[in-house]
Protein backbone atom coordinates (compact mmCIF):
# COMPACT_ATOMS: atom_id res chain seq x y z
CA UNK A 1 0.00 0.00 0.00
CA UNK A 2 1.07 3.89 -0.73
CA UNK A 3 2.19 5.74 1.98
CA UNK A 4 -0.56 8.16 1.57
CA UNK A 5 -3.23 5.62 1.78
CA UNK A 6 -1.93 4.31 4.98
CA UNK A 7 -2.00 7.90 6.30
CA UNK A 8 -5.63 8.30 5.40
CA UNK A 9 -6.21 5.12 7.18
CA UNK A 10 -4.43 6.17 10.52
CA UNK A 11 -5.95 9.28 10.14
CA UNK A 12 -9.49 7.49 10.14
CA UNK A 13 -8.69 5.23 13.01
CA UNK A 14 -7.45 8.36 15.59
CA UNK A 15 -10.65 10.04 14.56
CA UNK A 16 -8.80 12.95 12.29
CA UNK A 17 -8.94 14.31 8.93
CA UNK A 18 -6.81 15.63 6.65
CA UNK A 19 -6.47 19.30 6.10
CA UNK A 20 -8.48 19.34 2.66
CA UNK A 21 -11.21 17.50 4.08
CA UNK A 22 -14.75 19.28 4.94
CA UNK A 23 -16.21 19.78 8.26
CA UNK A 24 -18.93 19.61 10.14
CA UNK A 25 -20.37 22.56 12.18
CA UNK A 26 -20.44 20.90 15.06
CA UNK A 27 -16.34 20.11 14.27
CA UNK A 28 -15.44 23.54 13.28
CA UNK A 29 -16.71 24.43 16.65
CA UNK A 30 -15.15 22.08 18.88
CA UNK A 31 -12.17 23.35 17.27
CA UNK A 32 -12.64 27.00 17.21
CA UNK A 33 -13.70 26.67 21.07
CA UNK A 34 -17.29 28.64 19.78
CA UNK A 35 -20.47 27.02 19.86
CA UNK A 36 -22.43 26.57 16.77
CA UNK A 37 -25.37 28.78 17.54
CA UNK A 38 -22.30 31.94 17.36
CA UNK A 39 -20.84 30.28 13.81
CA UNK A 40 -24.39 30.55 12.03
CA UNK A 41 -24.73 33.96 13.57
CA UNK A 42 -21.11 34.48 11.73
CA UNK A 43 -23.01 33.35 8.50
CA UNK A 44 -25.43 36.36 8.65
CA UNK A 45 -22.90 38.35 9.49
CA UNK A 46 -19.94 37.92 7.11
CA UNK A 47 -20.85 36.92 3.50
CA UNK A 48 -17.89 35.89 2.51
CA UNK A 49 -18.59 32.69 4.90
CA UNK A 50 -21.13 30.33 2.41
CA UNK A 51 -20.41 27.17 3.86
CA UNK A 52 -21.75 24.17 1.58
CA UNK A 53 -25.53 22.81 2.53
CA UNK A 54 -26.57 19.75 2.04
CA UNK A 55 -29.74 18.23 2.26
CA UNK A 56 -31.89 19.04 5.32
CA UNK A 57 -29.26 22.34 5.69
CA UNK A 58 -26.46 20.50 7.16
CA UNK A 59 -23.23 22.80 6.69
CA UNK A 60 -20.06 21.63 5.07
CA UNK A 61 -17.10 24.30 6.15
CA UNK A 62 -14.20 24.18 3.32
CA UNK A 63 -10.58 24.04 4.54
CA UNK A 64 -10.53 27.96 3.23
CA UNK A 65 -13.99 28.73 5.51
CA UNK A 66 -12.55 27.33 8.51
CA UNK A 67 -9.42 29.63 7.86
CA UNK A 68 -11.51 32.46 7.37
CA UNK A 69 -13.81 31.32 10.85
CA UNK A 70 -10.69 31.29 12.47
CA UNK A 71 -8.98 34.84 11.56
CA UNK A 72 -12.81 36.31 12.54
CA UNK A 73 -12.42 34.26 15.75
CA UNK A 74 -9.42 36.17 16.73
CA UNK A 75 -10.03 39.57 15.22
CA UNK A 76 -13.01 39.99 17.23
CA UNK A 77 -11.91 37.74 20.74
CA UNK A 78 -8.26 38.31 20.62
CA UNK A 79 -7.81 41.74 19.00
CA UNK A 80 -11.10 43.56 20.36
CA UNK A 81 -12.55 44.50 17.04
CA UNK A 82 -15.99 44.85 16.59
CA UNK A 83 -18.72 43.15 14.52
CA UNK A 84 -18.52 46.10 12.17
CA UNK A 85 -14.43 46.66 12.40
CA UNK A 86 -14.19 43.03 10.95
CA UNK A 87 -16.72 43.43 8.11
CA UNK A 88 -14.65 46.34 7.15
CA UNK A 89 -11.30 44.50 7.31
CA UNK A 90 -12.89 41.70 5.51
CA UNK A 91 -14.20 44.16 2.85
CA UNK A 92 -11.22 46.01 2.86
CA UNK A 93 -9.30 42.36 1.95
CA UNK A 94 -7.20 43.37 5.16
CA UNK A 95 -8.46 40.38 7.47
CA UNK A 96 -4.79 38.85 7.72
CA UNK A 97 -3.12 42.57 8.14
CA UNK A 98 -3.57 42.67 12.39
CA UNK A 99 -0.88 40.62 13.77
CA UNK A 100 -2.25 38.15 16.72
CA UNK A 101 -2.46 40.04 20.20
CA UNK A 102 1.10 39.67 21.79
CA UNK A 103 0.24 42.11 24.94
CA UNK A 104 -0.65 40.21 28.02
CA UNK A 105 -2.99 43.34 29.19
CA UNK A 106 -6.36 43.45 27.83
CA UNK A 107 -6.09 47.44 27.81
CA UNK A 108 -3.47 47.44 25.11
CA UNK A 109 -3.90 49.13 22.05
CA UNK A 110 -4.05 47.66 18.83
CA UNK A 111 -2.43 48.85 15.49
CA UNK A 112 -4.50 50.08 12.83
CA UNK A 113 -3.95 49.81 9.18
CA UNK A 114 -3.08 53.34 9.21
CA UNK A 115 0.08 52.61 11.77
CA UNK A 116 -1.71 54.53 14.39
CA UNK A 117 -2.82 52.57 17.69
CA UNK A 118 -7.00 52.05 18.29
CA UNK A 119 -7.77 50.82 21.93
CA UNK A 120 -9.58 47.82 21.54
CA UNK A 121 -13.32 48.05 22.52
CA UNK A 122 -14.65 47.59 25.66
CA UNK A 123 -16.29 44.89 27.12
CA UNK A 124 -19.92 45.22 27.31
CA UNK A 125 -22.69 43.38 29.03
CA UNK A 126 -23.93 42.02 32.90
CA UNK A 127 -21.23 40.21 34.91
CA UNK A 128 -18.65 39.93 37.10
CA UNK A 129 -16.25 41.25 33.73
CA UNK A 130 -18.44 43.98 32.58
CA UNK A 131 -16.89 47.45 31.81
CA UNK A 132 -18.72 50.38 30.72
CA UNK A 133 -19.03 50.79 26.99
CA UNK A 134 -16.48 53.81 25.87
CA UNK A 135 -13.33 54.15 24.03
CA UNK A 136 -10.01 53.69 25.97
CA UNK A 137 -6.92 55.93 25.30
CA UNK A 138 -3.96 54.28 23.71
CA UNK A 139 -1.11 53.41 26.20
CA UNK A 140 2.45 53.14 25.94
CA UNK A 141 3.55 48.88 26.54
CA UNK A 142 4.81 49.23 29.68
CA UNK A 143 1.55 51.43 31.39
CA UNK A 144 -0.48 48.72 29.63
CA UNK A 145 1.13 46.09 30.97
CA UNK A 146 1.29 47.39 34.46
CA UNK A 147 -2.72 47.98 34.39
CA UNK A 148 -2.93 44.11 32.69
CA UNK A 149 -1.46 43.33 36.17
CA UNK A 150 -3.34 45.41 38.23
CA UNK A 151 -5.98 43.95 36.44
CA UNK A 152 -5.69 40.63 37.01
CA UNK A 153 -4.97 41.21 40.77
CA UNK A 154 -8.37 42.28 41.11
CA UNK A 155 -10.07 40.03 39.64
CA UNK A 156 -8.21 37.63 41.86
CA UNK A 157 -9.18 39.66 45.12
CA UNK A 158 -12.79 40.03 43.61
CA UNK A 159 -12.71 35.88 43.32
CA UNK A 160 -12.00 35.98 47.02
CA UNK A 161 -14.12 38.14 48.05
CA UNK A 162 -17.34 36.28 46.21
CA UNK A 163 -16.01 33.28 48.50
CA UNK A 164 -16.24 34.90 51.58
CA UNK A 165 -19.20 36.65 51.02
CA UNK A 166 -21.29 34.10 49.01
Amino acid sequence: MSETTETVRAERRAGTKSAAAFRTISEVAIDLDVPAHVLRFWETRFSQLRPLKRGGGRRYYRPEDVELLRTIRRLLYNDGYTIKGVQKLLREGAAKAPPPSTSPSPLASTPARDGKAVAPRAKTGRGPGARKAGALPALDPATAEALGELLVELEALRVRLDRLIG
